[in-house]
């Protein structure tokens, strides 16, 4: 082998593991703690009940609305009879 093949695969090698590293996805000190989702938001994007910083009121607001998309809940009762 001569020294230009030896050098090309080196490259060729160095530059295939450098292709496969990944930088470390890490915040830093950056990073930002964002508040409970209960303690609140602007009064344009709560529903109506919900009183902010009420975890409990929170609580409740996403039992009901996940209630809603419950299809056993949903469905009528005269349907399901045979």
């Amino acid at each position: 082998m001569n020294m230009r093949t030896v050098t090309l695969c080196a490259a060729l090698a160095l530059l295939a593991l450098t292709a496969c590293s990944e930088k470390a996805q890490t915040a830093g000190a950056a990073r930002k703690t964002d508040a409970a989702a209960h303690t609140g938001a602007s009064a344009a994007y709560t529903a109506a009940g919900f009183k902010a910083g009420d975890k409990a009121a929170w609580e409740n607001q996403i039992r009901q609305r996940n209630q809603g998309q419950n299809e056993y809940s949903r469905a009528p009762a005269a349907s399901l009879k045979p």
